[in-house]
């Protein structure tokens, strides 16, 4: 009796220390990413070549080091985030040697901030580029959960060992399904470089970018890490839009993926029944360089080319990605009327354009969300135009303040006589 009664005494103890923080609580109970959580790897040229001093006056070592201590400070509590390095132990001229030197510098967990700056600090350019071998070992490090997984390669140079080829294992990445993007950062402006970044980033639905200040790389590396904390896990379906509403194909709810050439119009069939209300939003994705003006377009249109709802958006300088969407709610229909879904056609353009040096093939990279509900608005003699169709509750509101007006001002008048007449 009395061990029981000292094991009760010691689990409300224990109770009661918990409620008040003197003991802290495992680790998963603080605020550990769950095991869904995304997924980021930071991969860094750590080449000989990062010795340049050509960003903004210091090396690009030194700029790539400012960024990553300012990202780390920057990175979403629910974003697991490694860092993986390329080039950065083998300072010799042995092909072979040099190019297996790749490892991973901090692991893919959550970030203790502390640790990973202290990592990072005490990288030094030194041999060759192997970027193949970094990315397929960045995709080990990624692997496991169920959450979205994204390389961020970040280099100055180009593949320097040839085997694997960079681009094919990017092809072969994006080939496992397993939501991995890898997105390219180029600290130099050679052609070469451009191309095969690009090559990688298009194989897996990632983005190009061409950096040239030490701002615009901690500015690109932080969007990229905070979308990774954004991007829905859904795999979207590869769709083709067809170049006119007759030929398009029919979509259910779902996310969608295309590709756009610059300038063309794609054409896309949802069945809406009445009482149901079609949503659709689409993405243009920018991963080359283009003009400094640029637009989207979504519409809704009946099959007879009618139109019946827009949404657009519109933009200039550089962006990643721009957005637009919509909303057509099919009116209900009486009860002794037949129910029949009808066909609306929506359309999809986008305005960007490039110089002509930019790739146009494959187009850009466009993601689709459409939807149909069950139209749950008002109906219809109070919803519309804002107060919505039906004037009958403005008339309504207008009359009872007129109302409202006219007896007040009677029981003044009435007081008035009231108190005169004492």
């Amino acid at each position: 009796m009395i061990i029981k009664k000292r094991l009760a005494t010691g689990a409300l103890g224990l109770l009661a220390a918990l409620a008040c923080g003197l003991i802290s609580p495992p680790a998963a109970m603080a605020g550990e990413p769950a095991p869904d959580s995304p997924k980021v790897e930071l991969v860094l040229d750590v080449s000989g070549s990062m010795r340049a001093r050509d960003v903004d006056g210091d090396t690009r070592m030194a700029a790539a080091k400012q960024a990553f201590n300012e990202v780390l400070d920057a990175t979403p509590e629910e974003v697991r985030l490694g860092i993986r390095t390329l080039g950065a132990k083998y300072p010799g001229k042995d092909r072979k040697a040099g190019c297996q030197d790749s490892e991973r510098l901090y692991p893919v967990g959550q970030v203790d901030r502390t640790e990973a700056k202290a990592a990072v600090a005490t990288l030094r350019p030194t041999g060759w580029t192997p970027i193949g071998l970094a990315l397929r070992g960045a995709s080990k490090d990624l692997s496991g959960g169920e959450g979205t997984r994204r390389i961020v390669l970040i280099t100055d140079g180009e593949d320097s060992c040839g085997l694997p080829d960079p681009c094919d294992v990017a092809r072969e990445l994006a080939a496992q399904g397993t939501h991995l993007v890898v997105d390219t950062l180029g600290l130099t402006l050679d052609r070469k470089v451009r191309e095969q970044l690009s090559c990688i980033a298009e194989a897996t639905g990632g983005t190009y970018t061409a950096i040239q200040h030490r701002d615009q790389l901690s500015s690109r590396i932080k969007q990229l890490v905070r979308r990774s904390a954004d991007t829905p896990v859904e795999t979207p379906t590869p769709v083709r839009g067809a170049a006119q509403c007759a030929k398009a194909p029919y979509l259910g709810s779902g996310l969608y993926s295309d590709r756009e050439s610059f300038g063309e119009h794609r054409w896309y069939r949802m069945r809406v029944a009445p009482g149901q209300e079609l949503r659709a939003s689409a993405s243009v994705a920018v991963d080359r360089a283009v003009d400094p003006d640029y637009g989207v377009l979504v519409r809704a249109v009946t099959p007879g080319g009618r139109e019946l709802v827009r949404g657009s958006e519109a933009g200039g300088g550089r962006t990643d990605v721009i957005s637009s969407g919509l909303r057509y709610p099919v009116a209900d229909v009486d009860d002794d009327e037949e129910v029949t879904a009808r066909t609306v056609c929506v359309e999809l353009s986008q305005s960007f354009s490039a110089p002509a040096s930019v790739k146009r093939t494959p187009g850009l990279p466009v993601e689709l969300a459409v939807d149909v509900v069950d139209n749950d608005d008002p109906p219809a003699d109070v919803a519309a135009f804002g107060l919505g169709r039906g004037w009958v509750l403005l008339g309504v509101l207008t009359v009872g303040g007129l109302l409202v007006g006219l007896l007040w001002g009677w029981l003044a008048r009435w007081r008035v006589t009231v108190w005169r007449s004492n």
